[in-house]
């Protein structure tokens, strides 16, 4: 079994923003199995369906970012899901809008939400889609900055990287890791 995670903060208001990425991305892997989010359940909602054999969960916490991990660690408890299992979607100000970066393990970098995450499973080992937003400009917060939406001209190659992060996730769900870094790792758009 795998649970893919979307991160971002529920509410229309952050629908397009730079820091809702990963819910974006679990909207688009959703869509391509042909599921919705029907279930509420550890301050998430989820779906459920099977990929080749494998069942999959996917979720969008509602804890807002900040909290996501203690929606993680309830599901994975709940469902026994080993972390190498759970694949996260996330913005990451430390790539270039439309950019990829898909790892099997790593640290929580600047974000937030994958500091949550690891201070409630305790490890780093679980594989993560980084989907580039770009550095906020001089003297701008970068609360502001994240919780911004893209100009209409960049948002065009977001929504796409968005849509090749969740199809990257699926990869790893039917191929594993290194597959989805062989196709999706460092795509710009």
């Amino acid at each position: 079994m795998y649970m893919i995670v979307g991160l971002g903060n529920p509410g229309r208001q952050y629908e397009k923003t730079k820091h809702n990425a990963g819910y974006r991305a679990c909207d688009i892997a959703a869509k391509e199995m042909g599921v919705r989010f029907m279930k509420r359940r550890f301050d998430a909602v989820l779906a459920e369906t099977s990929v080749g054999g494998e069942k999959v969960i996917l979720m969008k916490p509602e804890t807002y970012m900040n909290n996501s991990g203690q929606a993680i660690r309830q599901a994975m408890s709940y469902y026994k899901i080993p972390s190498e299992k759970i694949i996260v979607l996330y913005d990451d100000v430390d790539l270039q809008p439309g950019k990829l970066r898909i790892r099997e393990k790593g640290s929580s970098g600047t974000h937030n939400g994958m500091r949550s995450i690891l201070r409630e499973i305790k490890t780093e080992n679980f594989p993560r889609v980084r989907i580039g937003i770009g550095k906020q400009p001089p003297k701008m917060d970068l609360a502001d900055y994240v919780m911004a939406k893209f100009d209409s001209e960049t948002e065009k190659s977001f929504a796409e990287a968005c849509k090749n992060a969740g199809l990257a996730a699926l990869e790893i769900v039917k191929n594993g890791v290194a597959s989805a870094q062989a196709k999706y790792n460092g795509n710009a758009i």
